[in-house]
């Protein structure tokens, strides 16, 4: 191969990669990626726990028919292959205080519970998305809400199990309505719904604080409605993304503007006592691109 001929190939190959390269150094640009963190980040980088992949179960979310009856969600198997990270308790109200006053959150339900060391509630989904948008740009970090999904892989023993019991081929729907009664009278009988100080509750096997206690965290899963038929092949699943699923003692799907969830916009079942949250943080270099352009898709 000439000389001229050698300049031709080598060009040919480095056009289109100084090409890519520039749409990505773009693209950067445009997402704040190269943008320097600020130089305050670290006073409000919450405390974490990184939890390691592995292979888990947890029961299904969502309303599960076969038929004309209400069964349970079936158990699903998941493996995780990238580690978690999560904060280890919920967002107390001195870290959403700095929101509020920065203008980036509005002000929680009035007539809950204040006290600065004690994880803010009276939120709703969209005030939980409003602060996990403020932390990134004031950490420099990427942050939001969990899936359904993701808080099952973080709170490990600690994930309820909203089965019933009950036999899926059972037409008596008497049986459900009693075992919704028995599971609506033992959570009146679990006590005080008053928020209370971090870390009240205990932590869990990987050291998350606080999962099922007394408020219900916000997670990015829609609620859906699942229907199968009479040898339990799937028929239909339709997803409503105005309801998003809370989970805390058990799964509660809730109305995405309620912020007290005693004032109804429950979904399904037994209420909440509190609304709550805590948020995820994601590490992968590409972070800041796919939550700018691909997050709403």
């Amino acid at each position: 191969m000439n000389d001229k001929a050698k300049h031709i190939s080598l060009l040919s190959v480095a056009t289109p990669a100084a090409l890519l390269l520039a749409a990505v150094l773009a693209l950067a640009w445009q997402a704040e990626l190269l943008k320097p963190t600020p130089t305050d980040a670290l006073l409000f980088v919450p405390e974490t726990v990184t939890i390691e992949a592995r292979s888990f179960k947890y029961r299904a979310d969502g309303e599960y028919s076969k038929g004309t009856s209400i069964i349970d969600p079936p158990m699903v198997e998941a493996t995780e292959t990238l580690p978690l990270t999560i904060m280890k308790y919920q967002v107390a109200m001195s870290d959403y205080s700095e929101c509020i006053n920065d203008g980036g959150c509005t002000t929680p339900e009035p007539g809950v519970t204040r006290g600065l060391d004690i994880p803010v509630t009276g939120v709703n989904y969209d005030d939980a998305e409003a602060y996990a948008v403020w932390l990134s740009r004031r950490t420099g970090l990427i942050w939001s809400l969990p899936s359904d999904r993701q808080l099952a892989f973080a709170a490990g023993k600690e994930f309820p199990d909203d089965a019933l019991g009950i036999d899926p081929d059972n037409k008596n729907p008497a049986l459900r309505w009693l075992a919704d009664y028995k599971r609506e009278a033992a959570e009146r009988k679990l006590g005080d719904p008053t928020p209370r100080v971090a870390g009240s509750f205990g932590v869990n096997e990987f050291g998350v604080a606080d999962f099922g206690g007394n408020i219900w965290e916000w997670t990015t899963t829609c609620d859906r409605k699942v229907r199968l038929n009479d040898v339990g092949s799937l028929v239909s699943e339709d997803r409503g993304c105005g309801v998003y699923v809370t989970v805390g003692r058990h799964r509660s799907p809730m109305t995405s503007f309620v912020r007290d969830p005693k004032g109804g916009g429950c979904a399904v079942g037994t209420p909440p006592s509190n609304l709550g949250f805590r948020l995820i943080r994601d590490d992968r270099w590409y972070a800041v691109i796919a939550r700018k352009y691909f997050s709403k898709l």
